[in-house]
């Protein structure tokens, strides 16, 4: 249950009922009035909820939002709610205080829902993919694919835990361009490798690193020179074969280490095999949104995407200024281009997998990639701009003792995630990697890696470890935790800090979902910990009265439960011992 919700919901009943009072006695007239508004301030002491709503019917009323305020608060009957006061403050605010009906709802709902505490049912019935790190199979995983791994990861999780029913997909981009580059490279090296360096040219823009090397010295090593004697096209189909053979179990090994685990990997090569990708050139063609120039196949991206801005309300003149292009779907060569390829995939999405919505996380470079692929989808009756999100994420910058590394130490080339992993914690890996998509982050390696109060996840781990050794303490010493604890003697400042904090879970849950931010829980898990830090520091528990000692163990142990939720959610571990 979301109290936070539950009580801006029974002010907006109180607020209109109150309205619908004041017309039937005269003291306000009948209008048609906004929506009722509910907010919590900013500063504690405006109260715990505000509404807005005598100010935004001034107007309608042509009254002055203090009289109208007025008038609301004379008829507004507080009892059996969550509410034991209601105050006129500033031009027209009506502020809310909340009593212990409101504070018992929140630790209630804690007890009652344990580890479904935070979930809510908005999005129930909603299908919805998350497309994810979609890595190039031909080298291994960076930073970018990081951070989009764990931004993916959790916001799969947020959603399900708003109710949908959230998928996890991998994209392998095993066909086209990249891989016929990966095939020469590989090709070359496992040439050089029985012919030496000199006597085979390596591509100009072959893939260099010491990945490809080692793969065809282990196809050499396992299968000896028998491609020396096949055609070349026979010889590089298969080393790209053993190369993928390769690369996806170790793309899969790392991901899992990771903590992240996909629902499908979906191979492109499977569209093109199926004739999906020619079908789907087809669909535009045959919806007019093609014409063929200089032997290629071209999409009229330019004619969609300025309907679509004229539709938004863009003028003609600012329109003329974007310099929209074509794209290109099927070269003079027959062969299709990769947007091609990446209609067709967000096609399958749509239209045979029958997903309602689907959020991809794309690096900031693919910025320009949204709008022709939403437009693209339009163009098939898809909807595109009203289905498919993208979230763009920023660079990852990595830092220690305050200068930028972009080296492996043990490689010397630049930083994978295997790397990674290899010196920093996986959680504090996917807590920092969390950050706010839309922001360059800096990834603090030695911070990462500190047992101390400024590192944040372990701030929070070990709030919840903490709150595990009292209980297991107090056990120790016949004290057991209660069912329910009594709010009435939970007074100090710090204990009704904490109840309010446990409050906000399930709105920070459904602020994730719906802004596609997992960042927010972060910010909340940091919070809820030094609620509980500054709560155990102010209260004491040894040696208090029984009922009070009892009200405030019960009071950790819900800390607990929101604490080990948030984390789960996060793919962190919540540790009962550090």
């Amino acid at each position: 249950m979301n109290m936070i919700q539950s009580a801006k919901e029974q002010i907006q009943g109180l607020t209109l009922k109150a309205y619908r009072s004041a017309v039937s006695d005269g003291a306000l007239p009948e209008a048609e009035l906004p929506a009722v508004a509910v907010e919590i301030p900013k500063d504690p002491s405006n109260g715990d909820f505000t509404t807005t709503f005598a100010l935004a019917a001034a107007k309608a009323l042509r009254k002055p939002p203090k009289v109208i305020a007025a008038a609301l608060a004379e008829r507004m009957d507080l009892s059996e709610t969550y509410f034991t006061s209601v105050e006129i403050a500033g031009p027209g605010f009506l502020n809310f205080r909340v009593g212990e009906r409101w504070h018992d709802g929140v630790l209630s709902a804690i007890e009652a829902e344990g580890g479904a505490y935070g979930t809510c049912q908005d999005l129930r019935g909603q299908k919805i993919m998350v497309e994810f790190v979609s890595a190039n199979p031909t080298g291994p995983m960076h930073m970018g694919n990081a951070r989009g791994g764990v931004l993916g990861d959790t916001l799969a999780a947020v959603l399900t835990a708003c109710g949908a029913d959230a998928a996890r997909e991998f994209y392998v981009n095993d066909a086209g361009n990249q891989i016929d580059k990966f095939a020469h490279s590989i090709e070359a090296r496992y040439l050089q490798y029985f012919q030496g360096e000199d006597a085979v040219q390596f591509p100009e823009d072959g893939y260099r690193g010491d990945d490809i090397r080692e793969l065809a010295e282990q196809y050499a090593q396992a299968n000896g020179d028998k491609l020396l004697s096949v055609p070349e096209e026979e010889r590089r189909a298969e080393l790209a074969r053993f190369g993928l053979s390769v690369n996806l179990p170790k793309m899969k090994a790392d991901l899992l280490r990771y903590k992240i685990s996909y629902d499908t990997w979906f191979l492109e090569s499977t569209l093109h095999e199926s004739g999906y990708v020619a079908e789907t050139a087809d669909a535009l063609t045959k919806a007019g949104r093609t014409y063929e120039k200089d032997g290629a196949l071209w999409l009229k991206t330019s004619e969609i995407l300025r309907e679509n801005l004229l539709k938004a309300g863009k003028k003609p003149s600012e329109i003329d200024k974007l310099d929209l292009k074509d794209d290109v779907l099927r070269r003079a060569n027959g062969f299709y281009t990769y947007f091609a390829a990446d209609i067709a995939y967000h096609r399958n999405k749509f239209a045979v997998r029958g997903f309602d919505r689907v959020i991809n996380i794309w690096g900031a470079d693919h910025h320009g990639h949204v709008a022709r692929l939403k437009a693209a989808l339009d163009a098939l009756g898809l909807d595109g701009s009203g289905r498919l999100d993208i979230v763009l994420m920023q660079l990852v910058k990595l830092m220690r003792d305050g200068e930028t590394v972009r080296m492996s130490k043990r490689t010397g080339k630049a930083i994978s995630l295997t790397d990674l992993l290899d010196e920093v914690p996986v959680d504090a890996a996917r807590w920092f990697f969390n950050a706010r998509p839309d922001t360059q982050m800096e990834f603090d390696l030695g911070l990462a890696v500190r047992e101390d109060a400024e590192n944040p996840v372990y701030y929070v781990k070990y709030a919840h470890a903490r709150i595990c050794s009292l209980l297991r303490t107090l056990a120790a010493e016949g004290a057991v935790v209660p069912e329910h604890a009594d709010v009435s003697l939970l007074t100090d400042e710090t204990e009704r800090a904490l109840i309010k904090a446990l409050s906000r879970f399930g709105e920070e849950i459904r602020l994730c979902a719906r802004d596609y931010d997992p960042s927010h829980l972060n910010r909340y898990l940091q919070d809820l910990a030094g609620c509980f830090h500054r709560f155990y520091t102010s209260c004491r528990m040894k040696g208090e009265a029984a009922d009070v000692q009892s009200a405030r163990l019960k009071l950790s142990d819900d800390t607990r439960i929101a604490l080990r939720n948030g984390l789960r959610l996060l793919g962190v571990d919540a540790p009962e011992k550090m």
